[in-house]
């Protein structure tokens, strides 16, 4: 079973601008001048991470393309919330989910709230989805416990914007029109050795690290961000991975609660079993 993991946008982290000498009066210019360039460009997405951060949830359009499955896209629509801690109501294609043998319709429903995924289901005739419509699996069971802590840590997925300006190689790549928006297109790469040798607290540093371990040790970020400081599109690539998420709406998101536990089933046994036996535990 293919499960959706979440909070690898939040947390993303970049290496301070490296300090440069330089002789010369032209030398020296260039210097100020790369220096004010990206110090506008923290700016601009500092200021964007906070106040999208504040707004706390949004309506949003996910797609992710995994080399390693073939590269078919795997697309997931709803609602992402970060306010209270990582929640999750999205639709997806339930054959790319993996869960046909319980979920007859072309569409399925998946939540991610209070540390376990709910998957909507077909009541099944027997065992622990008899009669019911969800399935619960704790997330801890799918992604083990420091997964489900790094999304715990990593629940805003806007955060890393407040750090791809501290970048030594990011990008001002000019305005373009995303989903018939005007916005300003910005591109920056982090490492682990970046990360490790930045002057970032504890906590962000081993977030960042956290996220970092899906795509091989090092990422790159494509953010656009509209006239009204928000970002509009974010794109993450790395380890054979590109995830972008478009935002659609911001703020005002209908809370997402778990469904009624009298009609959800519990695998979470099941599964956790599973993967301590693939784990050779």
């Amino acid at each position: 079973m293919r499960h959706i993991r979440t909070g690898a946008w939040a947390g993303i982290t970049f290496a301070v601008l490296a300090a440069t000498t330089a002789c010369g009066a032209d030398a020296a210019r260039k210097t100020v001048d790369a220096v004010s360039h990206a110090d506008a460009i923290m700016v601009a997405l500092t200021r964007a991470s906070d106040k999208a951060s504040k707004l706390g949830s949004a309506e949003v359009e996910t797609t992710t393309v995994i080399d390693a499955a073939g590269g078919k896209p795997v697309s997931m629509d709803g609602t992402y919330s970060w306010g209270d801690g990582a929640a999750l109501d999205v639709e997806m294609d339930t054959a790319n989910a993996q869960m046909q043998s319980v979920q007859d319709d072309p569409t399925l429903t998946v939540k991610m709230v209070d540390g376990a995924y709910y998957y909507e289901v077909d009541p099944q005739p027997s065992g622990p989805l008899k009669g019911k419509h969800w399935m619960r699996i704790d997330v801890s069971a799918v992604l083990g416990d420091s997964g489900a802590d790094s999304i715990a840590d990593n629940a805003d997925p806007t955060a890393g914007l407040r750090y791809i300006g501290a970048s030594k190689d990011v990008e001002n790549l000019g305005e373009e029109t995303i989903r018939g928006k005007k916005a300003t297109h910005y591109r920056g790469s982090v490492g682990t050795e970046q990360v490790n040798a930045s002057d970032l607290t504890a906590q962000e540093r081993k977030a960042a690290i956290e996220s970092l371990k899906t795509s091989g040790g090092k990422m790159t970020v494509d953010i656009w961000v509209d006239g009204k400081d928000l970002p509009v599109r974010m794109k993450q690539s790395g380890g054979g991975v590109a995830t972008t998420m478009d935002f659609l709406k911001f703020g005002a998101i209908k809370p997402i609660t778990a469904p009624p536990a009298a009609d959800t089933g519990d695998l979470t046994g099941q599964v956790r079993e599973q993967r301590d036996q693939s784990l050779g535990q």
